[in-house]
């Protein structure tokens, strides 16, 4: 999990965006972007409840039956469903040409499988300076 609140900043700041909306999409399907706080032992504690509703060997262990997923000869289908589990993108307000966040809410990057090489898509979307 990585804290990308800074990197969205800075695109906010260079939109000259003064009141509006942004958008932060992590472009693929086994990873996620959401909002918390920054504070290690939530992650941890976030990653450990992933892990026990959507375990990477499936519900039953190693021994157990595989996700039906794996049929397709890919081998992420832990990754799939922590990705809905923690969400897809996140939309936050832009006000003063600054991105307008709750006291203790960051921005964070999620990767569950780590295959491929990922991006994410920031847009921002308003009312420009003048």
């Amino acid at each position: 999990m990585l804290c990308i609140t800074e990197e969205v900043e800075k695109i906010v700041a260079e939109s000259n965006v003064i009141d509006g909306l942004v958008l932060v999409n992590p472009m693929h399907i086994t990873a996620s972007c959401y909002v918390n706080d920054l504070e290690r032992g939530l992650h941890h504690d976030i990653m450990e409840w992933l892990e026990k509703v959507a375990p990477y060997h499936g519900k039953d262990g190693p021994n157990g039956p595989e996700y039906q997923h794996h049929r397709t000869g890919e081998d992420n289908g832990d990754a799939h469903l922590k990705r809905q589990l923690l969400g897809q993108q996140v939309t936050m307000p832009v006000q003063d040409g600054r991105l307008h966040l709750g006291t203790w809410e960051q921005i964070h990057y999620a990767e569950f499988d780590g295959q491929r090489p990922k991006r994410i898509l920031v847009k921002v979307i308003g009312i420009q300076r003048e």
